[in-house]
Order: C-alpha cells, then sequence, then structure tokens
C-alpha cells in the first residue's frame, strides 16, 4: 500500500524590487489585491510558517491549518500544529490529504523551502523600500514564469504584477505530468 502522495509545495511571497519582503515583522506596503490572492490561492490548504511570521499575523488564519516551524521543544500555538523541521511540516499535510502546501515565510522558512518548492506565486510589488527580511535571489535557469498578470499604480498602491513560476525541470514528478494551475484573480478596474 502506498503512503500518502506529496503534495505541490507552494512558495507564495510578495516582494519588492530591491527584494525586500518584510519590515519590523509587516509587509511595507498594502496592496489589497495581493491579500485576496493569497485568501483565495490558500483557502483550504495547509500553511507553513515561522514563529515570528505567526506572530506578526498575530492570530490563526481561518479556513486553513497553521503549521509553525521552530526549534523551540516547548512552543505552543493554540490552534496550529507545531513542526521541527520542514520537512515534518511537509509530511503533515500529506498525511492529511493536502493536495497542495503553501510555505507563507519568513525570510529563513523561504532559504529553506526553496530548494524544495515546485512552484512560487509571487506578487512583484514595483516599489524600492527599506527593510530587514529579503527573499532569495531566484536562479533564472531554475524557474519560468508560466503565468503573468500587471496591475498599473493607483489610488496610492503601487503598481504591481500577480506572477506563477514553476521549476524549470522538477525531478520528482513526470515532466509529461503538469499540475494545474489556479485561475489569477480577477482585478476590477477603478474607473
Amino acid at each position: 500500500m502506498n503512503g500518502p502522495s506529496i503534495p505541490i509545495r507552494s512558495i507564495i511571497v510578495a516582494v519588492a524590487a530591491n527584494g525586500v519582503i518584510g519590515r519590523d515583522g509587516a509587509l511595507p506596503w498594502h496592496v489589497p489585491a495581493d491579500l485576496k490572492r493569497f485568501k483565495r490561492l490558500t483557502m483550504g490548504h495547509h500553511l507553513i510558517m515561522g514563529r515570528k511570521t505567526l506572530e506578526s499575523i498575530g492570530r490563526i488564519l481561518p479556513g486553513r491549518t497553521t503549521v509553525v516551524l521552530t526549534k523551540n521543544d516547548d512552543y505552543q500555538s493554540p490552534g496550529a500544529v507545531v513542526a521541527r523541521s520542514l520537512q515534518q511540516a511537509i509530511d503533515a499535510a500529506a498525511e492529511a490529504g493536502d493536495d497542495e502546501v503553501f510555505i507563507v515565510g519568513g525570510g529563513e522558512i523561504y532559504r529553506q523551502a526553496l530548494p524544495l518548492a515546485d512552484r512560487i506565486y509571487r506578487t512583484r510589488v514595483d516599489a524600492t523600500v527599506a527593510g530587514d527580511t529579503t527573499f532569495p535571489e531566484l536562479a533564472p535557469t531554475d524557474w519560468r514564469v508560466v503565468r503573468a498578470e500587471s496591475v498599473p499604480a493607483e489610488g496610492g498602491v503601487p503598481a504591481h504584477a500577480f506572477e506563477v513560476l514553476e521549476r524549470a525541470a522538477t525531478a520528482r514528478r513526470d515532466p509529461t505530468e503538469k499540475p494545474s494551475l489556479p485561475e489569477c484573480p480577477s482585478i476590477p478596474s477603478r474607473s
């Protein structure tokens, strides 16, 4: 008998032009459409995050299973699953039958997850901002953009682009098997 199937391992991140993803435990911009996209994509799935990311969010997000990575053996968070390693977190999602697991940060968790990731949902924010947390630079030979949608700046919201990237060569999956991609959000125009 086979064990649980390995879920698609997806990173979801919003990143500024200079690679910044956070400042003082928060996003250094406000892009409402990105928050809606995050919710739509992650609803019903496991979210893997570091302890600091959970604490910056301040609560367990409804409709999703939160898995917190920490090296602290005594750490507990009501409503969350606590894992000691990224692999243990992915295994928990697989055991629960999740077909896609989302790695949602922070910076160190992204660095650990990048070699294992199959897909990246990236929001590129067209701004250079000060920050203390960055996203690792992607090797262009390792990733290809399979979907992109640009949104112009409007009403104080910086221009941004929603992208889906897939690993150029995925060793763990049959190359003829293409996972289906969710649709990009429809961004209403503000006329």
